[in-house]
């Protein structure tokens, strides 16, 4: 499975009573695609408040995704959890809604060792025949996936890929030089995605891919074009909003600056609070000047 190189891991739009607003997830589906390029969404990560939603809403926000991008993308579910059978269960579930695979966390909050990730992977890819994305995330998580665990994992067939969110480029070098071919390493973080490309990182599951999505692809492919001066380019040009959608924690200025390019996704749930003024005048110039 190609998921392709240029993912954004998509926030989920909510009305002004914080439910889910089913309008604005289709416009937003819609404009992630046509107008920011994407080749695939993951629906459902930390960008989308996956802490805060329930199952059943997951489950719908993987229907309608899947209904609302009727081909043109490929959609990616997260069902990871820190409790090994619940995302079991949830990647089952998943797998009837139709979407082209899933994102499994690594356990947070539980810090099991490196055993323990192997096996929790290893059983939740045993229920499922979709590939399956990990997640290796130390700071949020935790706890992290080493190098070896991930080369061990990738062995397993629907296991295809992986989404490196830290700054380790020896742990990644490891997994790439040490993996087949078609297991492909995502970077989880966008100012490290061509530092990453250049040592052989496929693609990236961006936040910045909402408001640049297109700038970002287009640094992607003068890069496998080896157009590195362009790629470095892109990179530096758009480095400043990669930083600046993290001045507050995600997804607020990311749903801010939606909002002023006229895409409406509404607030936070708790514990998320709105940007503070700073940021948001930060995140306005930077998009005005884009």
């Amino acid at each position: 499975m190609d998921f392709g190189r240029m993912m954004t891991a998509m926030v989920t739009p909510f009305d002004h009573n914080q439910h889910i607003d089913w309008e604005q997830t289709e416009k937003l589906v819609d404009f992630l695609i046509e107008e920011q390029r994407n080749d695939c969404l993951v629906v459902c990560g930390t960008t989308g408040e996956s802490p805060t939603l329930s199952d059943d809403e997951m489950m719908e926000l993987f229907r309608k995704t899947v209904q609302f991008a009727n081909g043109r993308c490929k959609i990616i579910a997260g069902t990871g959890s820190n409790n090994t059978f619940h995302a079991m269960k949830m990647t089952k579930e998943a797998e009837k809604t139709g979407v082209d695979g899933v994102l499994l966390v690594a356990p947070y909050y539980s810090r099991p060792n490196q055993q323990g990730l192997y096996e929790h992977f290893k059983t939740i890819a045993e229920s499922t025949n979709l590939p399956i994305m990990i997640y290796n995330i130390p700071k949020r998580s935790g706890v992290t996936i080493e190098a070896e665990t991930i080369i061990q994992l990738s062995e397993i067939s629907n296991i295809v890929a992986t989404k490196e969110a830290h700054n380790d480029l020896d742990l990644i070098s490891q997994v790439i030089a040490k993996t087949d071919d078609d297991f492909k390493v995502y970077s989880g973080d966008d100012g490290l995605t061509l530092p990453m490309l250049s040592i052989g990182a496929y693609g990236v599951v961006s936040v910045a891919g909402h408001i640049i999505g297109k700038e970002i692809k287009a640094m992607l492919s003068a890069y496998v074009n080896g157009e590195i001066k362009k790629a470095t380019q892109l990179h530096h040009k758009c480095h400043a909003i990669f930083t600046g959608l993290f001045l507050c924690p995600s997804p607020s200025l990311t749903k801010y600056a939606l909002g002023l390019l006229d895409m409406d996704v509404g607030g936070m749930r708790l514990p998320i609070t709105e940007a503070s003024d700073d940021a948001k005048q930060i995140i306005k110039d930077l998009i005005e000047k884009k």
